[in-house]
């Protein structure tokens, strides 16, 4: 009986733990959906006042704006077209990241409504248990106890980290493929300056198609990840401020757009990409190593119990 309790009560902490991670998570991304709220009605304000004619451009998406619009045409584009291009883009991401943050919502308060009475639970299994040890007549009662509960709290934190991990490691999958994308990129606009001709830029703008779709995906990955490391940076303090690596899209929606052209942009859109990668990956093998510790400690909590029981 007292055995049974106890492994209750392991799993009621873990799901009383998430509970506040997701209710932290969940009032995070509310506060990101009213900023980004703000940034699609300021954007759509801005698109109505411009006064050319813009019904030629709307429907255009990032992921197909290198490829529709060629190096000759681009550059007959007035700077008021080219400005109005630039403010369609960037309320065009600025919905889909919306889009985005109400998914992510929907899925928090699916999983919150499977630890909703975890509160309530442990509560009442921490009052039968004390019953237990007050009624029990083995001295090893007490000791059991206190490494339950420590036991408890190193697995619920344990699963954090593996969730902070995994959520990581799929931000670093998006990132590198941003990366490689714009190094291609990079070396082509190379070679198509120096006369690579019609092949050369044609290579050039496909890896930038790619490199668009993989970073607004590496944006939504960084801001899942941002939100798995928002109780475990109290614990182990994560130096990098992962909220900025969520402005990483902006610098590629920002100047990119309206002076592709120039190889320099797409130079600094690579070293970007790439000093958000290291980030990303520095915090990550942070969380590994963080989870190795743990886990031996948890293997050594788990031995004492069990010497404890064979004793008892």
């Amino acid at each position: 009986m007292f055995q049974d309790v106890n492994n209750q009560l392991i799993q009621v902490k873990s799901d009383r733990k998430r509970k506040i991670k997701l209710e932290n998570q969940l009032e995070d991304y509310q506060v990101e959906r009213m900023e980004m709220e703000r940034a699609v009605k300021k954007l759509e304000t801005q698109l109505g006042e411009e006064k050319a004619d813009v019904k030629k451009l709307e429907g255009i998406s990032i992921a197909n704006f290198f490829s529709t619009i060629s190096g000759t045409k681009y550059e007959k584009l007035d700077k008021e077209n080219k400005e109005v291009l630039a403010v369609q883009l960037q309320l065009e991401e600025a919905k889909k990241n919306l889009e985005d943050i109400d998914s992510a919502i929907l899925e928090i308060q699916s999983k919150l409504e499977k630890v909703i009475n975890s509160e309530k639970e442990y509560q009442r299994l921490v009052v039968t248990k004390e019953q237990l040890i007050k009624t029990s007549n083995s001295k090893f009662a007490e000791d059991l106890y206190q490494l339950s509960e420590q036991e408890a709290d190193l697995q619920a934190y344990i699963q954090e980290l593996e969730e902070a991990i995994h959520a990581g490691n799929s931000a670093t999958e998006a990132l590198t493929n941003a990366v490689d994308s714009l190094k291609d990129a990079k070396n082509w606009g190379t070679l198509d300056m120096f006369g690579g001709g019609m092949l050369s830029s044609a290579i050039k703008h496909s890896n930038m198609d790619k490199a668009s779709e993989y970073i607004h995906t590496a944006q939504q990955r960084m801001r899942s990840f941002q939100k798995e490391l928002l109780d475990i940076d109290e614990r182990i303090h994560i130096e990098v401020d992962i909220s900025g690596l969520l402005k990483f899209a902006d610098f590629f929606l920002d100047g990119l757009i309206v002076d592709w052209m120039v190889q320099g942009r797409i130079n600094d859109a690579y070293e970007q990409a790439y000093s958000q990668l290291s980030k990303v990956t520095g915090i990550v093998k942070r969380l590994e190593n963080q989870l190795a510790t743990d886990e031996s400690k948890l293997a050594t909590l788990q031995s004492a119990k069990i010497e404890i029981i064979e004793q008892s």
